[in-house]
Order: C-alpha cells, then sequence, then structure tokens
C-alpha cells in the first residue's frame, strides 16, 4: 500500500510539473522544443485521413441505412459481438404487400395478376438490395471502421504519449537553465539526457506509425473499389429486373392498355413504335420522336465506320433484334461501337465480324 501512495504522489507530481509546463507555453513565458518539420506533415496528414475516413464513414452508414433507429441497434448488436438479425428490405415488404392485396383482389383479374408480377420484381429488388448491403458492408464499412477504432487509437495513444515527453524534454532543459550549483547541474544534465533519449525513442515510434498512414490509404483505395464495383452491380441487377417487369408487363397487359408504356401520339407527338432511327426499341430504351420534322430512316447497309472514334464495348444483357436493322446481342461478349451524324443517343452502331446494326446504349459497357 505504501508503494502505491508513493506511486500516486510521484504521478501527481509529475502531472503536476507537465501542466506548469503547457501553461507557461501557452502564456509564452517558457520554450517549447518543436517537433522535426516530416513529424509535422506525417501528424497533419494523419489528422485530415481521421477526419474525413470519420465522415465518409459516417456518410456511408447514413447512405447504406437511413433509419436512424436501425443503425442505433445495429451499433448495439456489433458491441455486444452478437449477429445483426435479418431484416426485411422495404422492397421486399412492398412486393408482399402486393402479392397479398392481389389475393383480396382477386389473382385472375388484370389488377390483380399485374399486382403478383410487379410484386415479385419488387421481392428481386429488395433481394437485390440486401445483397448489396451486405457486400458493402464486409468490403467498405468494415476496413474503414476498423482504421478508426484500432489504428487511429493506437496512433493517438503514441501521440499523447509524444507530448508528455516532450513536456518532460522541456521541464528538464527549464531546470538545467535555473540550476546554480554545479551538483544541481549534474544531476539536471542527467534528466535532461534521459529525457532526450526517451523523446527521440518515442517520437521514432510515433513516426513509425503515422507513416503507416500510406499503406492505410492503399487499403482504403482498394476497399473504394470494391464499393463502386457493388454498386455497379447492384444497379445493373434493378435495371435488369426493372427491364424484364417492362417486357412482361407490356405482354400481359397489351390487350387491356394497348399503350400503357408509352405517351399518346395526339397528345406528344411522339410515338410508341419504332422510330425512323432506332428500329424497334429495346425494353427499358426510351423510343425516339416520329414527328414530321425527323430525318429519313437510317439505312445500316449504307452505314460507314468513322475514320476515328470506334469503341469497343462489353455487353451487359442478351438482347434480340427487333428487326433486320438492329443486331442481335450476347452477354459479355465484345463488338465495336461508333455513332453516326443523326442518330439518336440511345442507340449506337455496333459490328461483330460481318454483322452490323443498331444496338441500344443501355446494355453496352463501353471499354475504350
Amino acid at each position: 500500500m505504501d508503494f502505491n501512495v508513493k506511486k500516486l504522489a510521484s504521478d501527481a507530481g509529475v502531472f503536476f510539473t507537465r501542466a506548469v509546463q503547457f501553461t507557461e507555453e501557452k502564456l509564452g513565458q517558457a520554450e517549447k522544443t518543436e517537433l522535426d518539420a516530416h513529424l509535422e506533415n506525417l501528424i497533419a496528414r494523419g489528422d485530415c485521413t481521421k477526419n474525413w475516413t470519420e465522415k465518409i464513414f459516417r456518410q456511408t452508414e447514413v447512405l447504406l441505412q437511413p433509419n436512424p433507429s436501425a443503425r442505433i441497434e445495429e451499433f448495439f448488436y456489433e458491441k455486444l459481438d452478437r449477429k445483426i438479425p435479418t431484416r426485411t428490405t422495404n422492397g421486399e415488404l412492398l412486393g408482399q404487400y402486393m402479392q397479398d392485396a392481389a389475393k383480396d383482389f382477386g389473382p385472375g383479374t388484370p389488377y390483380g395478376s399485374t399486382l403478383i408480377t410487379v410484386g415479385e420484381y419488387q421481392k428481386k429488388l429488395g433481394g437485390a438490395e440486401r445483397e448489396f448491403l451486405q457486400a458493402s458492408a464486409v468490403s467498405f464499412l468494415t476496413p474503414l471502421r476498423n482504421f478508426l477504432e484500432g489504428d487511429w487509437r493506437t496512433i493517438s495513444k503514441e501521440r499523447r504519449l509524444l507530448e508528455n515527453r516532450r513536456l518532460d524534454l522541456d521541464v528538464c532543459k527549464a531546470r538545467l537553465k535555473k540550476a546554480k550549483l554545479a551538483e544541481a547541474k549534474a544531476a539536471a544534465e542527467q534528466e535532461l539526457r534521459v529525457a532526450q533519449t526517451e523523446f527521440d525513442r518515442q517520437a521514432e515510434v510515433t513516426r513509425l506509425l503515422l507513416e503507416g498512414i500510406s499503406s492505410t490509404h492503399v487499403n482504403h483505395l482498394r476497399c473504394l473499389h470494391e464499393f463502386v464495383e457493388a454498386q455497379a452491380a447492384y444497379y445493373a441487377q434493378c435495371h435488369k429486373h426493372m427491364q424484364e417487369l417492362q417486357k412482361e408487363l407490356s405482354s400481359a397487359n397489351g390487350d387491356t392498355f394497348p399503350n400503357a408504356f408509352a405517351v399518346s401520339a395526339s397528345t406528344s407527338g411522339i410515338s410508341a413504335g419504332p422510330s425512323p432511327l432506332s428500329g424497334g426499341s429495346a425494353p427499358g430504351c426510351p423510343a425516339a420522336s416520329s414527328g414530321p420534322l425527323d430525318p429519313a430512316p437510317l439505312k445500316i447497309e449504307e452505314v460507314k465506320p468513322p475514320a476515328t472514334g470506334t469503341r469497343k464495348a462489353k455487353v451487359l444483357y442478351d438482347y434480340d433484334a427487333a428487326d433486320t436493322s438492329e443486331l442481335s446481342l450476347l452477354a459479355d461478349e465484345l463488338i465495336t461501337v461508333y455513332t453516326v451524324p443523326g442518330m439518336d443517343p440511345d442507340w449506337l452502331i455496333g459490328e461483330r465480324g460481318n454483322q452490323k446494326g443498331k444496338v441500344p446504349v443501355t446494355y453496352l459497357e463501353l471499354l475504350s
């Protein structure tokens, strides 16, 4: 017990001398040992990394889970090291409501059968959203959280220790200046050498940790790429589902609502049929205007590739040509594409060997 009291008294004395030194430095009454420029730059870079990583992390959480109550619930599950329960997405819930409503309205009625179809695709969209949320949490949120709660806490701890070592060093320098007797000077010089050694050692430890921020940036860059890839896959999957839904509804309800997905030509001058430039409009691809001022129909056999401006494109989905002016596509194949004057911006000319025809832009990923 006596040892603990002495240690407590010693710690209190050290704390007091540091507080006095810190106060005098703020008042300009004591000299302060400055860190070297390289270490100062590393500290500033570390603070910048921490601040922006924290903001990006918080906003990504809001993007993936807008409900603050759900975020708080997930936070407690993580702290308790328990598995977060699977939560039904809004799309899945909406799809279930639609299908339940169809049972009451009558699944054989046009409205009931359409509710069943739309509800099925809403569930698919909700499932795609869940997969995206899970992938993003693992590939992007978790690495950012690990940095903030792991690496940065270690860096902050070592920086606080470095500041204490600096204060101790400056206290020793002040004592040496105030020492008058030779014995007191010798003792002060010994204390100064010890304090300088400890300060230098702690500065080196802190420098090594801060230099690791570069590796953190590389890791976060890789995670960012994975996050973007997950987003792209999610939106592409949603786009595909909606195209399939539009196609299914168009074929199922064509007799009841022949122009369900087209604006009336008498009111807007836009035709629901194929446009002069685009031939047949693919699902999800807007039809072009067919008003009296439209240019003459494009003749594919007369189209020549430009000297410059051709690009390679990867086909995302299968596409069946609506007529002879279009080119059928197979997913994952590579084709050459280009545009010509007067071409509908939603379409390109595609070439594959000796075959040539119009292809919808929404089905392609331009590579070069």
